[in-house]
């Protein structure tokens, strides 16, 4: 009777875990919507962490544009580390882009990834983006994936992550054993208003990171207990000559992640002689909300969507 009772609560559990993962990775309804006109597009999951699949969607060319194959771009979301969905690909900051990327024979793919909360932080889901490219270079063939052309891309906290994701050395993010012998190299990365340096006092002030309680959430501690996390989760500590080319985006009317976190890296990417350019978008605040934006949203995509052609399609 025990062992009976102990299965049922089990059940329950799990049906209580499955109803909560639905939740927090479903559509609203713009999304559903928009993702509707989508129409070659498949969910893969790609690895399972504690009982937690996390998956991703693929976003595939019409079948005329497709090769044997094919470059792709893995899209990074945000929501302050601690939310957010891969649905986040179908805002206005990336929406345009998408679809010209999928114009022009790109494959684009979004990933969930954990998210900081309980006993997670930002270095899991970095560990999680890597296991996601890992996963995909492993079925290249599967997915007509070139091993190559690839690039990564995300907005905030996906900004941030998808900087390190591309930047950190794979052995300091190990993920998967079965994933271990794929090692992500990335042709290049946009970056939408990140976050680029925990150990920069000078990027906290009028910023979300001003009393430093969100070091919590990234770090999983206060900042002075993890600095060598810091380091290895700030992407200009990561920047050398020979990382990838970087495009980062960011308004100037930036309060949450004001502009000087691009500002600095560029700084940064001088003095290291790396690849780095900042397309600065007027009266523009985070997410690129505002009004007489310059460049325009579809001016802005339209760089985006050109620098990534730039390096995937050589």
């Amino acid at each position: 009777m025990y062992t009976v009772q102990k299965n049922i609560k089990q059940a329950v559990l799990m049906l209580v875990v499955f109803v909560v993962q639905a939740a927090l990775y479903s559509q609203n309804k713009t999304e559903k919507e928009i993702l509707a006109t989508f129409k070659n597009t498949e969910e893969i999951v790609y690895k399972t962490v504690d009982g937690e699949a996390l998956s991703m969607l693929v976003f595939y060319p019409e079948a005329q544009k497709m090769k044997a194959k094919n470059p792709w771009m893995m899209y990074v979301h945000g929501g302050g580390w601690a939310g957010g969905s891969k649905y986040n690909i179908l805002k206005k900051a990336y929406l345009e882009t998408l679809k010209s990327l999928l114009d022009q024979g790109i494959i684009c793919v979004t990933i969930d990834y954990r998210l900081a909360k309980g006993n997670s932080n930002a270095f899991d889901a970095v560990v999680d983006a890597k296991d996601a490219a890992r996963f995909l270079l492993k079925n290249a063939k599967a997915y007509k994936l070139d091993k190559i052309n690839y690039g990564v891309w995300g907005g905030s906290a996906g900004g941030h992550l998808s900087l390190v994701t591309a930047l950190g050395e794979n052995k300091d993010f190990k993920g998967e054993a079965n994933l271990s012998k794929y090692t992500p190299k990335f042709n290049c990365v946009v970056s939408y208003f990140p976050f680029t340096s925990c150990v920069n006092p000078d990027l906290r002030p009028g910023s979300i990171f001003e009393d430093k309680t969100l070091f919590l959430r990234v770090l999983g501690a206060p900042l002075e207990e993890k600095p060598e996390l810091a380091k290895l989760l700030s992407p200009t500590e990561l920047l050398n000559k020979k990382s990838p080319p970087i495009l980062l985006i960011h308004g100037d009317k930036d309060s949450v992640l004001p502009i000087i976190n691009s500002t600095y890296m560029l700084d940064v990417a001088k003095d290291k002689n790396a690849d780095v350019d900042l397309l600065t978008i007027k009266n523009a605040a985070h997410s690129f909300n505002g009004k007489n934006l310059e460049p325009t949203i579809t001016e802005l995509n339209n760089s985006a969507t050109q620098f990534i052609l730039t390096h995937l399609k050589k």
